[in-house]
């Protein structure tokens, strides 16, 4: 017994196109889940570069960023208390001078 295809024809619906649109479909559902491995594999990729730059950088012996600018400040006061000393050296040396009690240099000074 054969199917009666007339209703089909007038719907504009012929078996052909039935058969186009499934391809159609079957072609979007393989697109739709080779997008979804491909964002699998790239989360995959990217955890895989993160955890061999972490291993990489552990290995370099870097400062942290915390531990660099503790550094910093402690030489920017370092070089503020050695500007202040030198400017009362300074002040002394010429205090001494003006009282013509300035030291003569020896000869291994100089």
């Amino acid at each position: 017994m054969r199917p009666n295809l007339a209703g089909i024809a007038k719907l504009g619906h012929s078996p052909a196109m039935q058969s186009n649109n499934r391809i159609f479909e079957d072609a979007a559902r393989l697109a739709e889940g080779a997008m979804g491995t491909a964002v699998a594999f790239k989360r995959e990729i990217e955890a895989l570069v993160r955890a061999q730059l972490e291993r990489i950088l552990a290995g370099m012996d870097l400062v942290k960023r915390d531990e660099f600018e503790a550094a910093r400040e402690m030489a920017v006061n370092a070089r503020a208390e050695q500007e202040r000393l030198e400017e009362r050296v300074a002040a002394l040396e010429a205090a001494l001078a003006d009282d013509g009690k300035a030291p003569k240099a020896s000869p291994g000074e100089g």
